[in-house]
């Protein structure tokens, strides 16, 4: 391996193990609701998708307040700075995420036994401080996104995965 692909290899195995020890703490700091039947669990992930989404905003406004206060008002002439390319790419990514954790979260919300729904709380906080790193790590140095990649990737197979389990046991 090349001393860039062990930096992100590193970085992203860093992340994964961060993620799984952080819904496995938060799963069990955080009260499981007694809740009824699935349209009582869609309500309860619903709020917890929209605060998913708040780093997502964040990025697209970012994006847009650099647009509009610089030189690619027009974004159709290329004249981004780096760092306002970089926000657009998080952004990206983060929207493709997000669109894969919305499903997953909902699916899960009526897929879980009762004493385990404090894990739909646990998903999107985790979720919310994976993104964030990889904002952070991505404007940093490129390479440096891997925690948070792999953190929130990891995070939505794992949910698919329980996801799928459970449906087709």
């Amino acid at each position: 391996m090349t001393k860039d692909q062990k930096i992100v290899a590193t970085g992203a195995a860093s992340g994964i193990l961060m993620m799984a020890a952080l819904v496995w703490f938060l799963s069990r700091a955080i009260a499981a609701p007694v809740l009824g039947g699935a349209a009582e669990r869609l309500a309860y992930a619903l709020p917890w998708a929209v605060t998913a989404a708040i780093p997502l905003f964040m990025m697209l406004a970012a994006v847009g307040n650099a647009r509009f206060l610089g030189e690619a008002i027009d974004p159709t002439l290329g004249k981004e700075d780096h760092k306002t390319i970089v926000n657009g790419r998080v952004a990206d990514n983060t929207l493709q995420q997000f669109t894969i954790f919305a499903v997953a979260i909902l699916a899960l919300s009526v897929m879980l036994p009762a004493d385990r729904l404090s894990f739909i709380p646990a998903t999107a906080i985790t979720f919310v401080l994976a993104r964030i790193a990889f904002w952070i790590g991505y404007r940093i140095h490129p390479l440096y996104r891997a925690p948070g990649f792999s953190s929130t990737a990891y995070l939505n197979l794992g949910m698919i995965v329980a996801v799928l389990w459970m449906w087709l046991r």
